[in-house]
């Protein structure tokens, strides 16, 4: 069972409302147990290997209608 963190840096982040809705869909996910949203969009997932995985986090960001930020910005 490994224990990891995934950061994302989203754009287009209305403030406290789509921190909420982040955290608690995000946390509905097997497997994560911490979910952090701070100033700028930078979103941090702390999660267990065993129930999910990086790649069902990113998708479940973008179902919910955020977009990442590129590098090139």
């Amino acid at each position: 069972m490994a224990h990891l963190s995934t950061y994302f840096s989203l754009e287009d982040m209305a403030g406290k409302h789509d921190a909420a809705l982040l955290k608690r869909e995000l946390d509905t996910l097997p497997g994560v147990t911490s979910v952090s949203v701070g100033e700028g969009g930078c979103l941090a997932v702390d999660y267990d290997t065993t129930g999910v995985r990086q790649e069902e986090i990113l998708q479940k960001v973008r179902e919910l209608g955020f977009q990442l930020r590129t590098e090139e910005e």
